[in-house]
């Protein structure tokens, strides 16, 4: 893993021969032009209980949103020196938060409040465990969202308590991305990676604007299949955009280029950071990452590798973040910054690079960097499970 230069580089002089006794130089070398950026806790005096998203509504700079684990959408003044955050949304009576349970994300729609809906993904202690992607509605004007407003969107029948629904973002072209991971379990073992007749091990992309409870974009690759009712079917399900993952934690759109980026938590050996395109098979569980993850399957190399990966020396479950399009680091514009819950490592690398690029550590953070936010302006901010504290991306001293 490729470490920033910390010291100041050195101009190289050497002596030219010859009789006049003139000197001449070499040109220095080249700079590495790595950002050098540090956090540091902001809203110092908020903490929340098990966080697992923080977001800004759709050009409202004015308040933050954070998601906890047990069931509870928070709000607060964008005030360093807010002391108290109110409740905007509480299902906590149905959340099942067990293990890698509970909510685990949300999205505003893009014309909210005008548009009063957000989408929340949260597990459900029905018998069995269901994953639920609902649609919940604001009667004040974007104040609160009403619990007894829930409109299930997308259902999916759980095997295992890990491993589910995680997040939902909205992308330039309208319609909600969603990442499932593959069912649970170590290994695979329900064979949902390659299965793309379940919605497991998949990012679904679905028009909410159309008729209830979704459409199916024209252009998704199974269009013309049927939809698969509680994530299950008898033919490729007609929501897949991509599929072959593991367990797509944190997803992202680049707002400059309409890429769609991912971190994939990898299973003991590698974490994998995925640019996702339409009809893309990511490679689990024939693959981690690049690597051969089964060799009975003949590891296949008819998939799409990560941009990015790191082995088990540099983190254990990666947390996808976002491409900074700040204007406080100059130089970092254009790099995706993404964590590690484990390690607390923060890593990026340039948004254009191409695949297999050793991705930069950029610091230490000590935290359980559970989610990645971006404000209304750019500016990246993380939060730490443990303690459940905000922190910001800033410039190094």
């Amino acid at each position: 893993m490729s470490r920033i230069l910390t010291g100041i580089l050195a101009l190289t002089v050497a002596a030219c021969g010859g009789g006049n006794g003139t000197q001449g130089t070499v040109n220095p070398p080249p700079v590495d032009t790595t950002p050098e950026i540090t956090v540091a806790q902001v809203f110092t005096q908020l903490s929340f209980n098990n966080p697992t998203a923080l977001k800004q509504a759709p050009g409202d700079s004015s308040r933050w949103f954070v998601g906890e684990q047990d069931g509870f959408i928070r709000v607060f003044a964008n005030n360093q020196t807010t002391s108290s955050s109110d409740v905007f949304l509480d299902i906590s009576g149905v959340t099942q938060t067990a293990s890698g349970g509970g909510l685990l994300g949300f999205a505003f729609h893009p014309d909210f409040p005008v548009t009063p809906e957000a989408f929340v993904s949260y597990t459900r202690a029905d018998a069995p465990l269901v994953s639920y992607i609902s649609r919940f509605y604001s009667t004040d004007s974007g104040q609160t969202l009403l619990a007894s407003s829930e409109e299930p969107v997308v259902t999916v029948l759980e095997p295992e308590n890990n491993h589910n629904s995680a997040d939902l973002t909205f992308g330039q072209d309208g319609y909600l991305y969603i990442g499932f991971g593959d069912g649970g379990g170590p290994g695979d073992p329900h064979a949902n990676g390659q299965d793309d007749t379940n919605l497991h091990g998949t990012i679904v992309r679905i028009d909410v604007d159309g008729a209830a409870p979704y459409e199916i974009p024209p252009s998704n690759p199974n269009a013309a299949n049927s939809t698969c009712a509680q994530g299950y079917g008898s033919a490729p399900c007609a929501e897949i955009f991509a599929w072959g993952f593991r367990n797509p934690w944190r997803l992202s759109f680049d707002e400059m280029t309409g890429k769609l980026w991912t971190g994939d938590v990898g299973q003991g050996n590698w974490e994998e950071i995925n640019v996702v395109e339409i009809n893309q098979n990511y490679g689990w569980s024939v693959r981690e990452g690049a690597h051969c993850f089964d060799p009975a399957m003949s590891c296949s190399t008819a998939f799409t590798d990560p941009i990015t990966e790191y082995d088990r020396g540099d983190g254990v479950s990666v947390t996808g973040g976002f491409v900074y399009r700040g204007s406080e680091i100059s130089n970092l514009v254009g790099w995706y910054v993404f964590g590690d819950f484990g390690s607390g490592s923060v890593f990026a690398i340039p948004q254009d690079s191409a695949a297999g690029v050793t991705p930069r550590l950029m610091f230490d953070t000590g935290l359980g960097i559970v989610t990645f936010g971006q404000a209304t302006n750019g500016e990246l901010y993380l939060m730490d499970f443990g303690a459940g504290t905000i922190h910001k991306i800033k410039r190094a001293p």
